[in-house]
């Protein structure tokens, strides 16, 4: 099946050599050939297709790519947050009080909260999903929470190191994640990550267990600079990871490693939102020359949402991007944090993901924070909301 959106008012294509604008094209149309892309154009000169969709003058944009997500889990976590808000400091502590519930929770009941979080993340414009372990930190809890995972999406990644569980020894733990923990885990993984930070792995442990992962056939990822300055963007780019996450504290050597190397900053303005950190500069990394990604982080203890366009807003107004950069970091620079290329951005052969959104611009993300723009939702060249070509 072959499907049509035209009178499309902006199309924002996210296209790679062209970040400051986002690539827009206005009064356009696309048309969808089973899941790819298979023509972009104006309105005027679209062929016809099995289906049609009348996008009445609104802005289409890609499918958002959130590339670090936390969603296979147990428990809540409310109560931390609401002490958070009266004034008491996050550590990254609360971290064990989800393992603890995630242990005891069913494969049931983990499979159905995971499939609850990433429904509502696609039904707001989200259809690339990355999903990490790290609430189980014993070899089958982490096996399981990847298999899981899997049943979600390809994008899956072993974050066995996330926390040195209650009562560890932190070398000791480190040499488990590296070998029995590993050895179950990566045949349902396709990444690996490790908290570099204070208080969880340093700067050595980090290395052993990307090292491993590595060897293992697995692609790296960091959580890094996060709660302070430390050693995990640079150790990131040394070691090739795709992504560096949070990226809040960073020297100036760190920038300088960032925009000399393939790493992509990844940002979660949602995590400073909910524990009233500092957000990271985006336009210092932007200048520089850093690619830079946009993501949610959700998690039931530092960001506990799934909204993108939440996270767009943030970042327009904290961390000093554009509208049309975090729109991109969104969408392209989420690909790219993922090594994808046929997501992410609207071109001829890429996955038809897109979202139309009931507004005439991708700066409503933006300018009307909190507002359900997302009006449709195209996931691999299928409508979720059908529509008649009347409808409006």
């Amino acid at each position: 099946m072959s499907l049509l959106i035209d009178r499309i008012g902006e199309l924002f294509t996210a296209d790679p050599d062209r970040r400051t604008d986002g690539g827009i094209l206005r009064d356009a149309a696309i048309v969808a050939d089973g899941d790819q892309i298979a023509w972009i154009g104006p309105s005027a000169e679209a062929p016809e297709a099995d289906e049609r969709l009348d996008a009445g003058g609104r802005a289409v944009i890609p499918g958002f790519v959130d590339s670090h997500t936390h969603i296979v889990f147990a428990g809540d976590r409310s109560a931390e947050f609401a002490a958070r808000m009266s004034g008491e400091p996050y550590t990254g502590g609360g971290i064990r009080t989800t393992v603890a519930a995630t242990r005891a929770a069913t494969d049931e009941q983990l499979l159905h909260n995971a499939l609850h979080e990433h429904a509502d993340m696609t039904r707001q414009g989200t259809t690339t999903v990355e999903i990490k372990s790290g609430y189980g930190l014993t070899v089958a809890d982490e096996a399981r929470s990847l298999r899981i995972a899997r049943r979600l999406t390809t994008e899956t990644t072993f974050l066995g190191a996330h926390t040195v569980p209650a009562g560890a020894d932190p070398d000791e733990y480190t040499a488990l994640v590296c070998g029995d923990m590993l050895d179950a885990c990566a045949p349902h993984a396709k990444w690996i990550d490790v908290f570099c930070e204070r208080g969880a792995f340093d700067g050595d442990q980090a290395r052993a267990v990307l090292t491993a992962g590595a060897k293992a056939g697995l692609a790296l990822r960091v959580h890094a600079n996060q709660l302070t300055f430390g050693p995990g963007v640079r150790l990131a780019v040394e070691l090739g990871a795709a992504s560096a996450d949070h990226c809040t504290h960073l020297t100036d050597a760190d920038v300088d490693a960032l925009a000399s190397g393939s790493t992509v900053a990844t940002l979660l303005p949602g995590a400073e939102f909910s524990t009233r950190s500092p957000y990271p500069d985006a336009r210092r990394l932007l200048d520089a020359g850093v690619r830079v990604a946009l993501a949610t982080d959700c998690n039931p203890g530092s960001s506990y949402t799934g909204s993108m366009a939440f996270c767009i807003a943030l970042a327009v107004r904290e961390m000093g991007m554009t509208p049309a950069e975090a729109v991109a970091a969104a969408t392209a620079g989420g690909a790219a944090a993922l090594r994808r290329d046929d997501v992410g951005r609207l071109a001829v052969g890429a996955s038809a993901d897109l979202v139309v959104l009931d507004a005439p611009s991708h700066v409503h993300l933006a300018y009307r924070p909190g507002v359900p723009l997302v009006w449709n939702v195209v996931r691999r060249g299928t409508l979720l909301r059908p529509r008649r070509s009347s409808e409006e």
